[in-house]
């Protein structure tokens, strides 16, 4: 599966759009985390516990959409996009989507 931000292939012609490809996660902080990142909310510094919380998260996301992309019998999937949204305290979700297209 080829997947890209941009919206065209390099070196590839796209002969047939499929649909929207998405796929979302959504993780949850836990309490040991937290109390070890608000150590580090006083002293400043990078959250590292959530920064590789988030981008698990995200791995996950874009994953399940080069899933969905190959279900519906894609080659590629483009113009890959990511959000990010709180559902509860505690807890984000992370939507992964793009356009699932067949190359020629």
């Amino acid at each position: 599966m080829y997947t890209t931000t941009t919206d065209t292939v390099p070196d590839g012609d796209i002969v047939e759009i499929l649909g929207v490809a998405r796929g979302n996660t959504v993780e949850a902080r836990n309490v040991g985390r937290d109390f070890t990142q608000s150590l580090r909310n006083l002293v400043g510094g990078e959250m590292k516990a959530y920064s590789e919380l988030l981008s698990k998260a995200r791995d996950e996301a874009i994953t399940r959409a080069e899933a969905d992309a190959e279900e519906m019998g894609a080659d590629a999937l483009v113009n890959l996009r990511l959000e990010t949204s709180t559902v509860v305290d505690g807890g984000a979700e992370v939507l992964a989507y793009g356009t699932a297209v067949r190359l020629g």
